[in-house]
């Protein structure tokens, strides 16, 4: 049962939810809480461009100084990370160039595009739960994913048209979200053992990551930008280096216990957060289609947790 492979999960809570018996809801409320902290990281990257640094190194900026925060924790970590190094680097890798692509993503192409075949994820998920975790599709999943889509359509697609790949920025989401969907099966084929590490690890190849794609993009590194240039955004690399590294536990920790269609449809909790967030700061438009689309993609998300999981990781072999 659920209860018991929950119990026997390895680095898991030791308990269910006492009121529905269902271990799984507590790291779905951290996934969306996360995600829609996710969805406010627009603030500091655009801070961190007004103040002068250029769109491409925002990425190499921000990670750069969430690994000198996370760095002694990793060296204090380094007997752990050398022993248990198989299940630590492949997801970390996987998830940390996701995300560095992502975010080069919105720098190449426009971010509604960047969006929406980022969040192409929720497909390939489902599909990669199907044949690798041996996942069963449920009604529920298929009505979940068609409200997410739906939503997903509502809100950013009724103007913008459908977003087919045209450009390299293009490319990156869509390639950010396949790379995030192997990320969470291995994540969840690991199970929820040495989070912490998978973090630090996950910012350590984002950082490798970005500064390979300004390298892709420019050339060389000879507009890297210096420390008089980030004084005056100093303020906010410091927050969002204090605020990634919670915010990427909730999201690394609910993958290594969440199957992965699952976790890809809560983070899409951050487009109905940096939507809104963008109309109430920067008065983009937040009218009757955006009301509905957030609606259908929270809707997406209660039928999707309404059922429990089809799989746990505790009845997959590890890697």
């Amino acid at each position: 049962s659920t209860r018991s492979t929950w119990a026997r999960l390895p680095g898991s809570l030791p308990w269910p939810d006492p009121l529905t018996g269902r271990g799984e809801l507590l790291p779905s409320a951290g996934l969306a809480i996360g995600a829609g902290v996710w969805g406010l990281y627009w603030i500091p990257v655009r801070a961190i461009e007004q103040a002068g640094v250029q769109a491409a190194w925002t990425g190499p900026v921000i990670f750069t100084a969430s690994l000198v925060v996370l760095l002694p924790f990793l060296l204090s970590r380094l007997g752990v990370l050398i022993r248990n190094w198989p299940g630590i680097m492949l997801p970390g890798l996987l998830a940390g160039f996701a995300f560095a692509l992502y975010i080069g993503s919105l720098n190449q192409t426009d971010v509604v595009r960047a969006i929406l075949l980022f969040y192409m994820s929720p497909l390939w998920s489902t599909l990669l739960g199907m044949v690798v975790l041996r996942e069963r599709l449920t009604s529920n999943r298929v009505l979940a994913l068609i409200l997410a889509f739906s939503g997903l359509y509502v809100v950013l697609v009724v103007e913008s048209g459908l977003p087919i790949p045209r450009n390299s920025g293009d490319w990156y989401a869509l390639l950010s979200g396949l790379c995030w969907s192997v990320a969470t099966v291995r994540l969840f084929q690991d199970g929820a053992r040495n989070v912490p590490e998978k973090v630090g690890v996950f910012i350590l190849f984002a950082l490798v990551m970005s500064i390979a794609l300004v390298l892709w993009e420019q050339g060389d590194l000879r507009q890297m930008p210096t420390l008089p240039m980030l004084m005056p955004a100093f303020y906010w690399i410091l927050a969002i280096a204090l605020l990634q590294l919670p915010v990427t536990f909730l999201t690394i920790w609910p993958a290594t216990i969440l199957s992965p269609a699952r976790v890809a449809m809560l983070l899409m909790v951050e487009v109905l957060v940096g939507v809104a967030s963008a109309a109430l700061l920067i008065d983009e438009p937040f009218g009757l289609r955006e009301i509905t689309g957030a609606v259908l993609i929270v809707t997406a998300g209660i039928v999707e947790v309404s059922r429990r999981q089809t799989v746990v990781a505790s009845d997959l072999p590890h890697g």
